[in-house]
């Protein structure tokens, strides 16, 4: 099964993956990845016959969509993941969570159940689809998604969405719709072992509170987190979506997020020998810099890591910091930098910092080069 996907973010990042509501695409998260990038690797991707991922012969199982993930993961050669998913997709996310736990490293699942709706009521949604097309349902799924302060707020994003919503193919999303219709995790859900972030909203009458706070008592030392929203939240309140996931996987506290962001810039060796020199005299200065310079600036969503990365290197070269240069040389890499952009990085300074200073640039370069085995 060809299953369209979208990968962003540096390769020393772990993997967070989305999974999309039905009727809706990948696209559906990407207001959200601005603020994510600094922390992860984002893996968003298209439901089998949702968006462009391909369309095979239906009905579908949760099942099925859960080994897509699974084959997904095995193409990108992707051990583990932090997983969101959102209605269908928090389905999707339960499966994994109760039959794949060993290919997650927390779950998220939003504005779900473990049984949503009657298996009567989906045959409904698929007969009338079946007789009058997408367009017979999309007002009512527009007015379930979005609360009527967004309507009014962010006509043109909700435009968008229906034009998504339009855009499915019937056959598709029918047979999402019997995959949902005959989901019923209610005996298994206790089975969740993992840490697992419950999100709804108190305006959503699809997956209502009552029915997150019956999921939350079921998993076992499940949080819940309620948002003024309706049933799509990661589109109405991104920012503070996204907040919420970051509080929840990388933690609340500046300096853990800093610590965070730190290891997967500089690695685990270089932050572990840094800690273990910690003493007395430089103990608050270590912390300074995880606190402000990983956690307040580096986590900015303003500038990609690469591009820090590479400002990071261009600063340095004129302030002859040769082992601060090789170190984020090092750490370049890591941001998904590679060696000709960095060779033009130092050629930009020798003409607006000096030969001598990009001279000197290069061969420290070169030696990190050396280090790593790379050629040049």
């Amino acid at each position: 099964m060809k299953t369209n996907y979208k990968l962003q973010g540096t390769p020393n990042s772990p993997v967070l993956m989305f999974s999309n509501s039905l009727g809706a695409d990948l696209t559906m998260w990407d207001e959200l990845v601005p603020y994510l990038l600094p922390y992860f690797r984002v893996l968003q991707y298209d439901t089998r016959g949702h968006g462009q991922s391909e369309l095979t012969d239906g009905p579908y199982t949760i099942e099925q969509l859960g080994h897509d993930v699974i084959d997904l993961l095995d193409t990108l050669k992707i051990d583990k993941v932090y997983f969101c998913g959102l209605s269908m997709g928090g389905l999707i996310g339960q499966y994994l969570g109760i039959n794949h736990p060993d290919r997650l490293h927390k779950l998220v699942i939003s504005n779900t159940d473990a049984k949503i709706g009657t298996v009567e009521r989906w045959n409904d949604r698929i007969k009338t689809i079946n007789e009058q097309g997408m367009q017979a349902i999309v007002d009512a799924t527009m007015e379930k998604w979005f609360t009527e302060s967004y309507h009014q707020t962010h006509p043109s994003r909700v435009a968008e969405m229906k034009k998504i919503f339009l855009a499915n193919r019937p056959e598709g999303y029918t047979a999402c719709c019997a995959a949902i219709g005959n989901a019923d995790f209610r005996a298994d859900i206790k089975q969740i072992k993992l840490e697992t972030l419950i999100i709804t909203g108190d305006e959503d009458a699809v997956t209502n509170v009552a029915q997150a706070e019956i999921i939350q008592k079921e998993i076992a030392g499940a949080e819940l987190k309620v948002f003024h929203a309706r049933h799509l939240p990661s589109t109405e309140l991104p920012a503070y979506y996204a907040e919420t996931l970051i509080n929840f996987i990388v933690g609340e506290d500046t300096f853990d997020r800093g610590m965070y962001v730190r290891r997967t810039v500089l690695g685990d060796a270089h932050v572990d020998r840094a800690n273990g020199n910690k003493n007395e005299f430089n103990t608050d200065f270590q912390e300074f810099i995880s606190h402000y310079a990983w956690g307040e600036i580096w986590t900015r969503p303003g500038l990609p890591k690469h591009s820090r990365s590479l400002i990071t290197l261009a600063m340095l070269i004129p302030l002859n910091k040769k082992a601060e240069f090789k170190m984020h040389v090092k750490a370049a890499f890591n941001n998904g930098v590679t060696k000709d952009e960095i060779k033009e990085v130092i050629l930009q300074s020798g003409i607006y910092c000096g030969l001598p200073a990009a001279n000197d640039a290069m061969h420290s370069a070169e030696e990190v080069f050396t280090d790593l085995g790379i050629e040049y």
